[in-house]
């Protein structure tokens, strides 16, 4: 099984809220996620839009999790995946 730390939608049409999480890499962009990790909501003012929980995160990159490229901006944002 290969992990991704990716994004899974939620929210209503036009107002998108997003749950950061960690799912296996087959599981469909709103399936079934091992682990919730943070929330990205692009909708709200900029020091509210992201919380990541930093030692779950930093937990499953070091078991070889991947983040999607999407996943990978918004942690360098917070200085945690620097690759």
């Amino acid at each position: 099984m290969s992990a991704k730390i990716r994004l899974k939608r939620f929210g209503a049409k036009k107002r998108p809220y997003y749950r950061i999480v960690v799912m296996d890499s087959r599981e469909p962009r709103d399936g079934r996620a091992i682990d919730e990790v943070g929330f990205y909501h692009p909708i709200e003012a900029e020091e509210k839009q992201l919380e990541v929980k930093e030692e779950r995160i930093r937990e499953w990159l070091d078991k070889g999790a991947e983040p999607s490229d999407t996943v990978r901006k918004l942690l360098n944002k917070k200085n945690i995946y620097l690759k």
